[in-house]
């Protein structure tokens, strides 16, 4: 074998490997963020399934702001429900006892509308008074990081949860 044989299997088999390497990084990358969407989803739904069910289960809404709910629960009990931008998260409060719902939240949004939709429509009708209110809107987005950047970010996540009583 020669010089000039041995530099050009040298030369072939290092591009090979970068390729090979790139592809590794990629996959990776691809692998990572699948995982992380997926764990983002997870906790939506998860968020969704117990504020729907507590929601449900309400007597009145007692205070609304749109990054915050409050709630007096079947058991004449406060609930709560806020939004901090700051700290990207969803709490829920019950019996004095806080609890995180939702972290790296971007962005979340309660509205509340009156009991009946608009006739031959499916809207429901804005109010602002409380005791109108039937039916809570709610939107939140959540993204995280992946190496470093914020490169995943989940679609947003919408509900409508009727208050039966």
């Amino acid at each position: 074998m020669t010089l000039v044989e041995t530099l050009l299997a040298v030369g072939i088999s290092s591009f090979a490997f970068a390729a090979l390497a790139a592809f590794t990084f990629y996959s990776g990358r691809s692998f990572a963020a699948i995982g992380n969407y997926v764990d983002l989803d997870n906790t939506s739904r998860r968020a969704v399934d117990v504020m729907t069910k507590e929601i449900r289960q309400t007597k009145a809404l007692s205070g609304y702001q749109t990054n915050s709910l409050s709630f007096t629960d079947y058991d004449d009990k406060q609930l709560q429900y806020t939004w901090n931008p700051t700290s990207r998260e969803l709490t829920r409060v019950k019996y004095g006892i806080s609890s995180v719902l939702l972290r790296e939240c971007d962005s979340l949004e309660f509205h509340i509308y009156s009991g009946a939709p608009q006739p031959g429509t499916n809207q429901f009708t804005p109010t602002t008074v409380l005791s109108e209110c039937k039916l809570i809107d709610m939107k939140w987005r959540c993204s995280r990081l992946l190496l470093g950047q914020k490169a995943n970010t989940e679609t947003v996540q919408t509900t409508q949860v009727v208050i039966r009583n």
